[in-house]
């Protein structure tokens, strides 16, 4: 209990989901390509998150991406498929990615 407690005040506690989700990224090779705020090979997340702030099927539609891969969207250089990614993962990723802008 002192311990959340200490979390709480330093504010520490609200950004653990992302943290999570950020070491679900890396477990997952997202990093090898992407970073939050900055374009690697890949976009940033931040980029992406920007581009789908308003698409209401955005989650549905980056889980496919990561799973499938894609190319045209942000350039010349293609996304491979990610089979390693379950589709529950993939949804997880792409809310973690949509929240980071």
């Amino acid at each position: 209990m002192k311990r959340m407690l200490l979390l709480v005040v330093l504010g520490i506690a609200a950004p653990l989901p992302a943290l999570a989700d950020l070491a679900l990224a890396s477990s997952k090779n997202c990093m090898s390509c992407h970073a939050v705020e900055r374009k690697i090979l890949g976009p940033s997340f931040k980029d992406v998150a920007a581009k789908y702030k308003d698409d209401k099927g955005a989650i549905d539609h980056l889980a496919t991406k990561i799973m499938r891969g894609g190319s045209g969207v942000w350039g010349a250089v293609p996304m491979p498929a990610n089979n390693q990614v379950s589709e529950a993962d993939a949804k997880k990723l792409a809310a973690w990615v949509l929240s980071t802008r």
